[in-house]
């Protein structure tokens, strides 16, 4: 699946463990939330960069004291009605201090890539390239914001006392 980050098409350099498959040392490697919580003291011993999948029903607070173990966290969108994955991120973002990278998965959307970047996501998991192709643009449809975000692009607020 195709993955936009820093503003470009990128090769996902993560592999996405499911729950009963072996651990690889020294691999970078997501794994389900359900898997950290079981085996949270081994996954926090390995050496290699670990990165953990949130379902969207999931409280973001209750990784507090496991932030810093994680190098990405993935958010989950599995329809575009369903728009908790974009209180996670500002959670994760705002509250907890998370500064790896916040990866939208699902059913993400070229209309909701500026606001999934206001979130604090960054990187974006997205469907077919070739529809794909023009998404980056989407980053640039307005210019202006009214709220301040985890983007740190000012708001207009800001913008008058400057």
């Amino acid at each position: 699946m195709p993955l936009i980050k820093d503003g470009r098409f990128i090769t996902d350099a993560w592999r996405h463990l499911g729950d009963a498959d072996t651990t690889p040392e020294g691999d970078a490697v997501t794994v389900s939330l359900t898997r950290w919580t079981s085996e949270r003291d081994a996954l926090y011993r390995r050496e290699g960069r670990v990165g953990l999948r949130l379902p969207n029903d999931a409280a973001a607070m209750a990784l507090a004291r496991d932030i810093e173990r994680f190098d990405l966290i993935t958010l989950s969108f599995p329809r575009f009605t369903d728009g908790r994955a974009y209180s996670q991120a500002r959670v994760l973002r705002a509250r907890l201090g998370f500064r790896g990278e916040l990866r939208a998965t699902g059913d993400v959307l070229r209309d909701q890539l500026l606001f999934m970047r206001r979130c604090g996501i960054d990187a974006f998991e997205v469907g077919d390239r070739a529809a794909a192709e023009n998404w980056l643009a989407a980053f640039e449809d307005f210019g202006l914001f009214y709220q301040p975000a985890e983007d740190a692009r000012p708001w207009i607020a800001r913008q008058r006392v400057g």
